[in-house]
Parts: C-alpha cells; sequence; structure tokens
C-alpha cells in the first residue's frame, strides 16, 4: 500500500496545547482540513512510551482510533547534554499538571547551577506520527535542531523551553524569532520535510 495524503483532507492534529496547533497548521502549509483533539474533545493518552517515536505514534493511533480520522502526532522535547539528555521525552512532565514551562526552565537552570555548568549544549527533537484509523498503516519521521541554553530566558514567542533555546548560528532564541523564521529552521520543519517527502 502506497501512503499518501491528499490535499484538503481532513486530518485530526493530536494536541490540546494551542502554540503546538499553530505552529503545526502553519507547518503543513494549509494543505489540509484541520482539526485539533483538544476541539473534538479526545482524551490526551498517557505518554507510556521512552521514546519521541514512541509517543507520537502512541498518540496518532489513539487520536485515529477516537476520531475515524487521518491523525498526526507530535512528540518533542528539549534534551540538554549535561544534563544526560534530560528533560528529554518527559519534557512536558517537567511543566507539572499546569504546563507551566516558567517552572520548567527554572529546573534546568537550577539542575546546571548545582552541575557548575555555565554554558549547555541542548537540542529540540521532533516525531512527528501520521496514523489512519481502523488499526491502520503508520508512519513516523524525527528532526532535531541544535544549539545551546541561554539564562535568563528571552522572549515571549513560541511556547515551550523556546524562550531558553538558542539555536546554532543565531542569537536570537526561540522565544524571540519571528515565528516563521523559526518555522523554517526548526525540529518540527525538518520533521516535516520528511514526511512532505513521504507522503506528498
Amino acid at each position: 500500500m502506497t501512503l499518501k495524503l491528499d490535499p484538503g483532507a481532513r486530518l485530526v492534529v493530536a494536541t490540546h496545547n494551542p502554540g503546538k496547533a499553530r505552529e503545526l497548521a502553519a507547518i503543513l502549509e494549509n494543505r489540509f482540513d484541520i482539526v485539533t483533539a483538544g476541539a473534538l474533545g479526545l482524551a490526551e493518552p498517557e505518554e507510556t512510551e521512552t521514546t519521541f517515536v514512541g509517543n507520537a505514534l502512541l498518540k496518532a493511533r489513539a487520536a485515529a482510533r477516537a476520531s475515524g480520522l487521518v491523525a498526526l502526532a507530535d512528540d518533542s522535547g528539549l534534551s540538554v547534554e549535561a544534563l544526560g539528555g534530560d528533560p528529554g521525552v518527559y519534557s512536558a512532565r517537567w511543566a507539572g499538571p499546569d504546563k507551566d514551562f516558567t517552572l520548567a526552565m527554572n529546573e534546568v537552570e537550577t539542575r546546571l547551577a548545582v552541575l557548575g555548568v555555565s554554558e549547555a549544549r541542548a537540542f529540540f527533537t521532533c516525531a512527528l506520527a501520521v496514523a489512519w484509523p481502523d488499526e491502520g498503516p503508520a508512519l513516523v519521521v524525527e528532526g532535531r535542531v541544535d544549539g545551546r541554553l541561554v539564562f535568563p530566558g528571552r522572549g515571549d514567542r513560541g511556547f515551550g523551553y523556546d524562550p531558553i533555546f538558542a539555536p546554532d548560528g543565531r542569537d536570537e532564541t526561540f522565544g524571540e524569532m519571528d515565528p516563521a523564521a523559526k518555522d523554517a529552521m526548526s525540529h518540527r520543519a525538518r520533521a516535516f520535510a520528511k514526511l512532505k517527502a513521504a507522503l506528498f
């Protein structure tokens, strides 16, 4: 079976995060009729996998099963080299039940300070999964962008850990960058380029 997404197809994006939904919609270049899992009232499945790929696939399959639509899910996070890759797949959990990423960024800064690390390398990873309903086929791709951490955080654009992450070759953090500039180089953009090559 050849996997393909036709322009104009209705997709459910498996997220309840408005910022992530906007970013995914922009990256999808308005090719599809998009509805979010949040708008459909779909429950968020527990992320029990230990990899970004595993969690993205889990979320896509759950959304496809519940909605009867082709589903796109993203699992992404920040990995800090000096922290052994943490928070990694637990990036959202570090923000707590209220999704307070100021809390999460403070935790990263505190842990680095305890280690005596003043300049930290980090990278964002994004896994994108597309799953068809009725336990049909699925495809998962992964993208990554490397950079360094900046404290205190700068900028109120973007979401999550964006204010403390400056990608290689740029002085601006993702939190300061124009959204279109970020979308052109982000981990999601790199994953989407692979998805586009495979499905469009």
